[in-house]
């Protein structure tokens, strides 16, 4: 199925459970005289860092003065997506020569070529008879003088804002051949108070920071919070009577239930990539291992033994292996096994401590925070320990999370205060290359982020 399809519905963040139908009609892509030698329009973001390409986003056109209201937040949303990214650059629109463009005329390229844009995005709202909200876009290669694409999406009104992110990801995907990631939530840890006081509470955004509500009121402590594949719950430990417990919390309902009471303490739960099963360690006795758990039967398996520390395990996306820290040569550095626990083999051999590993969703690369000479680093690596970059350093810069395309990472960054000690915790993103450091703005601190997968 792919991801037009799979976008037949939309719902409303306000509420929960509820589905509002969205009709989604491709339109045909007309192909404009060019020149004939001209290449089509795209970025190459394999070659690591690239010139962002300058994309021009004209506020999309409405008959009633409501109607170009959403227009004009739909194209900001869409350009401050694509400006994010690090890959596009929006022209300014004091810049345009031509303001207004009809949905069904193509522009005059000659304008957009003048101030350097290579792509031209508009497109037309309407709020329709039945009090639904039509938004409809075009993408054109400037120098081409073709259409690159063009869709018409049907929604509640309250939905505009992700028809701008499903946009801003179809144009994303155009022109790089890549996912986009705009359309997507992440959940985190909310912090407040003093430090030695910390009220934690789950919080859960649009990837841009917008539409933050708090999912828990803070009478409990929680970390590590992290989406199933379906989207539709979350995994988490939080501390109830003093001992830690592993939840799983229904984004739509709001229910909260624990997976049971164990026989020692828990840490860092994390669903399987199909659903069926959360792995997460488990401290027995002194000894902390990794088990999987069956999510329907609630029964466990023990993956690892012995007398090390292993923690933090994350799947593979194919579920056919598993990443951890462990102590077990005498230090903390990270392993990959098979998903039932054979098969164990190091894949980090740098100096200092490696922690946090992740599977990027693509598979090809393991995620990790390292910490050397006192300093904090997030890097990647290849499956097989080879490839190791460091991607960004600091005070302290910890529990990296992929976006669901495996092209930008998000983590928590906590600066050191006057005194010496923590200061203000925050979320940052960066891009694989290393580059395109942006801060994710969230009300309060914050920490443990997990990124969503795309929103079907």
């Amino acid at each position: 199925m792919t991801r037009t399809e799979r976008s037949a519905f939309l719902q409303p963040w306000g509420r929960p459970g509820a589905l509002v139908a969205m009709l989604l009609a491709l339109l045909a892509v007309a192909s404009m005289a060019g020149r004939p030698a001209m290449a089509e329009l795209s970025i190459d973001i394999t070659r690591g860092v690239v010139e962002p390409l300058p994309i021009a986003i004209v506020d999309f056109a409405g008959a009633q003065n409501n109607e170009r209201e959403y227009g004009r937040d739909v194209a900001r949303v869409i350009a401050a997506n694509l400006r994010r990214s690090g890959l596009f650059a929006p022209v300014e629109p004091q810049a345009f020569i031509q303001r207004e463009i009809a949905l069904d005329t193509p522009p005059r390229f000659a304008d957009w070529r003048v101030i350097n844009a290579e792509a031209l995005v508009h497109g037309r709202v309407q709020l329709l008879s039945d009090g639904r909200l039509q938004a409809e876009f075009r993408l054109w290669d400037v120098f081409a003088e073709r259409q690159m694409a063009g869709f018409s999406y049907v929604t509640d009104p309250r939905n505009w804002r992700r028809v701008a992110h499903i946009i801003a990801d179809s144009i994303y995907q155009r022109i790089t051949g890549e996912d986009g990631y705009f359309d997507t939530r992440i959940v985190y840890v909310a912090e407040s108070g003093p430090r030695d006081n910390r009220v934690k509470r789950l919080a859960i955004m649009d990837q841009d920071g917008e539409n933050h509500r708090f999912l828990t009121d803070g009478s409990e402590l929680v970390l590590t919070p992290r989406f199933s594949p379906s989207l539709q719950e979350i995994t988490y430990l939080a501390f109830r009577g003093g001992r830690p417990q592993v939840f799983i919390y229904n984004i739509d309902t709001g229910r909260q239930e624990s997976i049971g009471d164990f026989d020692g303490l828990s840490f860092a739960p994390r669903f399987s990539p199909d659903g069926t099963q959360l792995i997460m360690s488990l401290s027995r006795a002194g000894n902390s291992d990794i088990y999987a758990m069956d999510v329907r039967t609630r029964q466990l398996r023990r993956l690892t033994t012995g007398a090390s520390i292993e923690t933090s395990p994350s799947f593979a996306p194919d579920g056919r292996q598993i990443v951890f820290n462990s102590d077990r040569g005498g230090s903390q550095q990270l392993y990959v096994m098979d998903a039932d626990g054979g098969n164990v083999r190091r894949i980090s051999f740098g100096e200092g401590r490696y922690a946090t590993p992740v599977w990027s969703p693509r598979g090809d690369l393991i995620a990790f925070t390292r910490l050397h000479q006192g300093r904090f680093f997030i890097g990647v690596m290849r499956p097989d320990g080879s490839g190791e970059r460091l991607l960004v350093d600091g005070f302290r810069v910890e529990g990296p999370t992929w976006a669901p395309n495996g092209r930008v990472l998000i983590y928590f960054e906590e600066e050191p205060s006057r005194a010496g000690g923590a200061g203000r915790s925050r979320l940052m993103s960066i891009d694989l290359t290393g580059s395109n450091k942006r801060e994710v703005p969230t009300p309060t601190d914050a920490s443990d982020p997990a990124w969503s997968p795309l929103i079907p």
